[in-house]
């Protein structure tokens, strides 16, 4: 049974969904704490009100093996970003906010409509900015039976109070770990303190959830997968990232090393953006998580490299 089945059948999860609108009232809901009220349709960096914005939703096939299985993950792609990534290969989204904005009884409605369609999960894909409107959806979905697990699927510029909400909700944490220097965070990515927040946000996503479960058929129920997208001349920090999982998190940390950065966007612009990682870039990334003993692998859709448990 999904986490959230749980606190709703105990009446947890209605207390959760008002104590989330109302701190949209002055939002604190990331670490950039703009403060606007968002409940009376007032914006700021995540140019998102009262309502959530949906680029798109359906059965997805390229997330990691455990996710996918063989009916899909269910995604639900959010518009826009408590980010600004100047490389986002998904910047239509993220940045120009493609989408259109929905209430809670249709996001609900996607939700149980991507579970009807036989995916293993709800995968949030960037919900930093819409933690209220997700859970506010999600209680109206649980009421219709909604079962499936649920897959935080971010960013990892996440706060330890919003995350809170979260705890016994989500059932997977996806986060990217995506720089150790916080002085390249906010160069690239336009975020101040981003390691710090980033690496507090992962010890209680792991607090959360613990190491990655899947069942009988290799498919996720439960825990933590962290990803890494490797950027040219180790503008990413990839040793500072392995370190910190293996060291401070746990070894049997599921990590996805990323190999897919090509320049979008606007990265043309920045010195060091220009051009892929090149092979042996990518090796050596591979070569620091092997050597921390971390539970690795590269790719999106690759097999899984996990402890497979029944039930």
């Amino acid at each position: 049974m999904a986490a959230y089945r749980e606190l709703y059948l105990g009446g947890e999860l209605a207390g959760r969904v008002e104590e989330a609108l109302a701190r949209l009232s002055a939002c604190r809901m990331c670490p950039r704490g703009c403060g606007v009220d968002r409940l009376r349709g007032e914006t700021a960096k995540c140019r998102t009100g009262r309502w959530a914005f949906v680029s798109s939703f359906g059965p997805h096939f390229g997330e990691e093996a455990p996710l996918v299985g063989r009916g899909g993950s269910g995604t639900i792609f959010f518009s826009h970003c408590n980010l600004r990534c100047v490389f986002c290969q998904n910047h239509d989204i993220s940045q120009r906010g493609g989408g259109r904005e929905v209430g809670p009884e249709e996001l609900g409605g996607m939700m149980l409509s991507l579970e009807e369609r036989g995916c293993h999960n709800i995968n949030l894909v960037s919900p930093s900015h819409v933690v209220p409107q997700f859970l506010e959806a999600l209680l109206l979905a649980a009421e219709r039976g909604l079962s499936v697990p649920i897959v935080y699927n971010t960013g990892g510029y996440d706060t330890l109070e919003t995350l809170g909400l979260l705890d016994g909700v989500v059932d997977i944490y996806m986060p990217d770990m995506k720089f150790s220097d916080a002085g390249t965070a906010l160069r690239f990515s336009g975020v101040e303190h981003y390691p710090q927040m980033n690496r507090a946000a992962v010890k209680e996503m792991h607090r959360q959830v613990g190491d990655l479960v899947v069942d009988g058929w290799g498919v996720a129920r439960r825990g933590l997968l962290v990803r890494h997208l490797v950027l040219p001349f180790d503008l990413a920090g990839t040793e500072g990232v392995v370190e910190f999982l293996a060291r401070e998190v746990t070894q049997g940390t599921y990590f996805n090393i990323m190999d897919q950065y090509r320049p979008c966007y606007r990265a043309l612009e920045y010195g060091g953006l220009a051009r892929p990682p090149l092979p042996h870039e990518l090796a050596r990334a591979h070569s620091l998580a092997r050597e921390q003993g971390l539970v690795e692998t590269s790719g999106l859709g690759s097999p899984v490299v996990a402890r497979a448990l029944s039930g």
